[in-house]
């Protein structure tokens, strides 16, 4: 018995630190289903996803092109017609962002 107590508590610890290393955006460069490259559209409300941008430690690694943003991180701000809606926020963003000028993507 206390042999099954010891195995069931390392079990919910290895997949409780899986779960925790685990990053909000998937290898495939989405957020629950949603591409993160593309075309984007800065809105004040009804967003696909909230971004808070930071400088160190981001789940993104963005660059702003004028053009071709088909790979991972890249995105052409658009008025119309968008892929992806995003809000900016200080608090309780979906994930964060980091603005770069080279090596867009997942870090």
């Amino acid at each position: 018995m206390k042999k099954l107590v010891v195995m069931m508590v390392i079990l919910s610890l290895t997949l409780f630190s899986a779960v925790a290393l685990a990053g909000k955006v998937g290898s495939d460069c989405t957020y629950k289903g949603k591409k993160l490259y593309g075309k984007i559209k800065f809105v004040k409300s009804f967003p696909d996803i909230k971004v808070k941008v930071v400088s160190s430690f981001p789940d993104l690694k963005v660059k702003k092109v004028s053009s071709f943003p088909d790979k991972c991180g890249k995105w052409k701000i658009v008025d119309s017609f968008p892929d992806l809606k995003v809000q900016i926020v200080d608090s309780f963003p979906d994930i964060k962002i980091k603005y770069v000028s080279s090596f867009p993507g997942v870090p």
